[in-house]
């Protein structure tokens, strides 16, 4: 199975020697997948929706309404993908371009950031969430989120901070904003280096969080299944 992976952002330099770049830490997430990067912030982008089996759309420091032409070419490709009932999972920026894409909203949310570990409640159970749980927990990083939803879409789970927190549009189309491909030390790193944009609150409670035991090989085996056809 290929996989198309849509690197919207790239690790900071100073942070690769933690876990590389975003096709590492995807790569490290979905192990048994064949990664095939399109570095599409700098307007790499397949040649036609049939060049993989699936799409896997990365975060970003971007934001999905930004008015910039890689972002708008993405949000074309989206609603090719959904036209032609293409397997696609977003994490965080890429769980936002589905809702922005399709017709939902997505600004700034009244919360401020969410960063740290943050537990959700699955709203609807489906069968690729397989070995299932009612709760999960997983690093966040951002401050916006869908706020209006698309047509044709459920929230599967959902945080107190994040209402909607697993988007699946269409049958083949699912959104996660929080991040299981993220390890603790990078997400550290990033609390460390943003107190000034996030405020020295919220990055004491998030790095005090990251004490809290995380499901991110849970919900990785999740998003494995659903991308395999679950």
């Amino acid at each position: 199975m290929t996989v198309g992976l849509l690197e919207c952002d790239h690790v900071p330099d100073k942070f690769r020697h933690l876990a590389g770049d975003y096709y590492d830490l995807f790569g490290a997430l979905f192990p048994d997948l064949d990664l095939r990067r399109f570095d599409v912030c700098h307007g790499q982008f397949p040649d036609s929706v049939t060049a993989c089996d699936a799409y896997l759309c990365t975060g970003s420091k971007y934001s999905v309404y930004d008015e910039v032409d890689w972002i708008k070419e993405l949000q074309r490709l989206v609603r090719e993908l959904y036209a032609r009932e293409k397997t696609y999972v977003g994490v965080c920026f890429g769980h936002q371009m589905l809702g922005e894409a399709l017709g939902g909203k997505v600004t700034k949310a009244a919360v401020g950031w969410c960063v740290g570990a943050h537990t959700f409640q699955v709203t609807q159970p489906k069968s690729w969430m397989t070995p299932f749980q009612s709760r999960y927990r997983l690093l966040m990083m951002g401050q916006d989120q869908i706020v209006e939803l698309p047509p044709d879409s459920r929230v599967l789970a959902a945080a107190p901070d994040c209402p909607v927190g697993m988007l699946r549009v269409g049958p083949r189309m699912l959104g996660v904003q929080a991040h299981p491909e993220f390890p603790v030390a990078y997400e550290r790193a990033l609390l460390e280096d943003r107190v000034g944009r996030i405020g020295a609150e919220k990055v004491a409670a998030g790095l005090e969080s990251l004490a809290l035991p995380l499901d991110a090989e849970r919900v990785g085996a999740w998003l494995g299944a659903f991308m395999g056809g679950g």
